[in-house]
């Protein structure tokens, strides 16, 4: 369904430390930073990126808004909540676990990136 989704950030390398550190336990290589100084996580699946605001303001965390990734067990949803918080991430919701919703067992964790953007690990239950 999506292309790409990109945040924003008032301090890129921070930042793609902090994404490097969770993507990396998902099997994702190392952010690339193009000539522009944006970040760009790329995969078969899609792209994620990392950009300071082209309209010169601060950049500032969505109200409202989630990024969820898919992961593959509960096990690499924990090392993604690990080397998020090991990586300047902090915790937000209930702490990482089983959640029901509609008739589906997810099992998610939540965290907030360096610049404040909240984000998920997310593995559907079979």
């Amino acid at each position: 369904m999506f292309s790409h989704v990109m945040v924003g950030s008032n301090d890129i390398e921070k930042s793609k430390a902090f994404y490097d550190a969770i993507l990396s336990t998902l099997g994702y290589p190392e952010g690339v930073i193009d000539q522009k100084g944006r970040c760009f996580y790329l995969s078969s699946e899609g792209t994620f990126a990392i950009t300071a605001p082209i309209d010169g303001q601060n950049a500032t965390p969505g109200n409202g808004m989630t990024i969820g990734f898919k992961v593959s067990s509960p096990e690499l949803v924990h090392a993604w909540h690990e080397a998020g918080l090991a990586s300047g991430g902090t915790p937000c919701e209930e702490p990482p676990g089983l959640r029901e919703t509609g008739g589906r067992k997810l099992y998610l964790a939540y965290l907030r990136d360096p610049s404040g953007n909240k984000i998920c690990a997310t593995h559907f239950m079979g």
